[in-house]
């Protein structure tokens, strides 16, 4: 089974910057796409930046010129980094892997950002 693991959360002030790693281990990774979800309290989980299997990254409109995804083939690892932060980005980010062997979640990291 794919195991997909997130790190890098924590408490963030306005303007500042977070960078996210993700794990997917057991999986073929470069022919995966990697993506990063976001959930919110009292919202529903929302899709942020994906990374396709030729590198070619996507992003939603709300973090569109302030995250960047990317990876690192060799290490099965994918990043967001994420700049000038508000505290609207305050939720759980997840982390999923869609590949041959099916779609596969983390369990999420918390990023807060606040004064």
């Amino acid at each position: 089974q794919v195991q997909v693991v997130e790190s890098g959360g924590g408490l963030v002030q306005p303007g500042g910057s977070l960078r996210l790693s993700c794990t997917a281990s057991g999986s073929i990774f470069s022919s995966s796409v990697m993506a990063w979800y976001r959930q919110a309290p009292g919202k529903e989980r929302e899709w942020i930046a994906k990374i396709y299997p030729n590198g070619s990254p996507d992003y939603a409109d709300s973090v569109e010129g302030r995250f960047t995804i990317s990876r690192n083939i060799r290490r099965n690892t994918v990043y967001l980094q994420m700049n000038n932060l508000n505290p609207d980005d305050t939720a759980v980010y997840l982390c999923a892997s869609s590949g041959s062997r099916g779609m596969f979640w983390g369990q999420g990291t918390q990023v807060t950002v606040s004064s």
